[in-house]
Formats: structure tokens, C-alpha cells, sequence
């Protein structure tokens, strides 16, 4: 597999934090990290980190450790979070237009290919890369990510943004989140801050889109090892989503992790990170059989 390209990173100026820019074909700044720990004799694969609505690359910094010791690990803010640029009202958001966006980073970055880590909404972006775009996808990391948010109380959440901070909604549906007697109240101080990080108005465009979509009769498409990880208090509410993952991808392993709210990678980080571990060394054992 081609390797990525360490000189591509110095083609534009570094952004603020030690994150590195990027234009997109239409002109929208979208920014991303890069952290690799492996050994500079092997080579090592990319691992490319999406992360959720309303979220951002920095999210992710519990699970980079163990991940970037054995991958080139690249975490990008999607358009219009973190240090990306919020596109003009006026710019259509679309699912194609996402997905393109990642595809352009990882050209831009000379990977032949990557494993993908999508968490939530940045999993859904991760399923749509796999369709569209397979050669550059590897293997597919679920983490709490369904096959759309159509029709479910979550879409609902848009309009609550429309009307309210997103920090406001966050905080009226963190039982959804986080399970708070669980965690360090720290973490709900820490998760509630980074919830008022991006641009409401354009979270709330986000989370419109995603939740007029569901894809769950194109799932056939997606050709690569999948990994879905389920957090255990979703089962009943995303149960029709999840069993069409299940199901209707050709090569899926799954893992439940039961009582858990939606997000595990800010709950569960070293868990994520080792499950992630264990089923892309899996994928190499297998490989090396085969």
C-alpha cells in the first residue's frame, strides 16, 4: 500500500494547535491531525478518526494513544467543526459532499488506502466513503453509528438547535450521552464545554441532514471488514438500524457493550481503542493465513 505522503502535510500553512489545513475542490479550509508513534522502519497503515455531530478531531484523545502507537492515526474535523471552516449558509451540505471531503484528504495525503474509525455521525460519513469511494477504505470501525438517523428522536434534535444553543440541547438530552453516575463529573464539565465548541447554526444544518437519511438497503455495498460497536443502552431504540448492519453487510463483526450510552468514545476510550486494536490485528492475522 502507498504510504502517506509526510511532505503533503507542509503544502499548507499549519492552523492553530498544531492541526494542518487543507482546501477542499470547493474552497472550504478543513482541518485534521496527524499522529504516528509506530516505527519508522515499518510502514505503518493510516487509521483515519471521524468523529460525531457536533464534535471535533480533539474528542478522540483518550483512544489516540494505544491506536497511533501501531497506525499512522489522522484525525480530521469534519466542514464547519473544530478548526474547519463553517461554509457560507448559502453552500449546499450534502452526504456526497462529506464524503468527498474525506476522499480528498486522504489523495491529499497519499494513502492507497485506510482503516476508517467513524464515531456516530462520522461513521455514517465513513459507511458512504466505503461506497463510494472503496479503494481508499480498508476496513470499517462503527463506534455507536447507525445506518442514518431518519425517523428516530434524534433528528428532532435539529430543530431543538435552530431555537437553543447547542450546549442547551446537549445538556437537555445528556442522559442520552452519558450516563452520569458512571463517569467522573469532570468528564460532564469537559463534554458539555466542547459541546458549545462549534458553530450552532451550522450543527443544526448537520444533524438535519443526517436525520433525513437512512441507507439501510445500500449497507450490500459496503465491501470491506466492518467492525459495529453497540452501545448496549442503544439496542432498543437503534435495534432496527443496528440488525440491518448485522445483516446486511457482507463481512461484519459486532460487539455490544451493554448499558452503555451513546458516546463510548468519550466514556469508554481505552476500550474503544483496544477492541479497535483487536479486530484490525485480526484483520492482518487473517490476511497472513490467507
Amino acid at each position: 500500500m502507498a504510504q502517506p505522503d509526510a511532505g503533503a502535510m507542509d503544502k499548507e500553512a499549519p492552523l492553530a494547535n498544531g492541526a494542518h489545513g487543507f482546501l477542499a475542490s470547493d474552497g472550504v479550509r478543513l482541518a485534521y491531525l496527524v499522529d504516528d508513534f509506530t516505527d519508522p522502519w515499518l510502514g505503518a497503515p493510516v487509521l483515519l478518526m471521524l468523529h460525531s455531530a457536533n464534535g471535533r478531531a480533539r474528542r478522540f484523545y483518550g483512544m489516540v494513544p494505544a491506536l497511533a502507537r501501531h497506525f499512522r492515526v489522522v484525525r480530521m474535523d469534519l466542514r464547519g467543526h473544530g478548526a474547519s471552516a463553517v461554509p457560507p449558509a448559502e453552500v449546499p451540505l450534502s452526504m456526497a459532499r462529506l464524503t468527498a471531503d474525506v476522499s480528498e484528504v486522504l489523495r491529499h495525503l497519499g494513502c492507497g488506502g485506510a482503516h476508517v474509525l467513524g464515531n456516530s455521525a462520522g461513521g455514517y460519513v465513513a459507511q458512504h466513503l466505503a461506497m463510494e469511494f472503496p479503494e481508499q477504505v480498508r476496513s470499517l470501525l462503527l463506534f455507536g453509528s447507525t445506518c442514518g438517523l431518519k425517523n428516530t428522536s434524534r433528528s428532532r434534535d435539529a430543530d431543538a438547535i435552530t431555537n437553543s444553543s447547542a450546549q442547551e440541547v446537549f445538556a437537555a438530552t445528556l442522559d442520552y450521552h452519558i450516563d452520569r453516575a458512571a463517569v467522573h463529573p469532570g468528564l460532564i464539565e469537559w463534554f458539555m464545554a466542547e459541546a458549545g465548541v462549534n458553530n450552532s447554526a451550522y450543527v443544526s444544518r448537520f444533524i438535519k441532514l443526517m436525520g433525513s437519511m437512512e441507507w439501510p438497503e445500500e449497507l450490500h455495498r459496503i465491501g470491506c471488514p466492518t467492525l459495529v460497536v453497540i452501545p448496549g443502552a442503544e439496542v432498543e431504540s437503534g435495534k432496527r438500524s443496528y440488525a440491518a448492519l448485522l445483516e446486511r453487510i457482507p463481512d461484519v463483526t459486532a460487539v455490544t457493550y451493554p448499558g452503555a450510552r451513546h458516546n463510548i468514545c468519550d466514556t469508554e476510550p481505552d476500550r474503544c481503542a483496544a477492541d479497535a486494536l483487536k479486530f484490525l490485528a485480526a484483520l492482518d492475522a487473517r490476511r497472513d493465513a490467507g
